[in-house]
């Protein structure tokens, strides 16, 4: 299957870039084509094609709950992504992590897409290790 692996870093941070990629090295291991798509670098591109998209960011602030703005206008621009399964996560950052996380699957729903796993990743190897567990169908 095709699987796209979005994220949006928050300021100059790399951290969502660095869970991304962990992500993706575990999803292909289970045989799966990955394409990891930064949201700020690649504006305007279609992900229409995929099958499953992962979507991860980080909390816009240390208290938590708010998401970049750029993820809704992104999914909106990208073609056709309701319907599309999906999986949100967010890096571990400040405080309320299960706000941020609440915040960015009701983003997602909004669009269409049906969450079929959520989770705070803290670092690359767990991130690698959910990739190798995700359930992709």
């Amino acid at each position: 299957m095709r699987v796209c692996v979005l994220f949006e870093d928050v300021g100059s941070a790399t951290v969502c870039k660095d869970l991304a990629s962990g992500l993706a090295e575990g999803i292909q291991t289970q045989g799966h084509d990955v394409e990891v798509v930064d949201i700020k670098r690649d504006s305007g591109k279609i992900i229409s094609y995929f099958d499953y998209i992962a979507l991860g960011t980080s909390a816009t602030t240390f208290w938590g709950g708010k998401i970049p703005s750029k993820i809704s206008d992104f999914l909106k621009q990208s073609g056709t992504v309701s319907g599309k399964r999906s999986f949100a996560f967010i890096s571990k950052k400040g405080i309320r992590q299960g706000k941020t996380l609440q915040t960015l699957m009701r983003v997602m729903e909004s669009q269409g897409m049906y969450l079929t796993f959520s989770d705070i990743l803290t670092n690359r190897n767990y991130a690698k290790e959910i990739g190798k567990r995700l359930v992709i169908t």
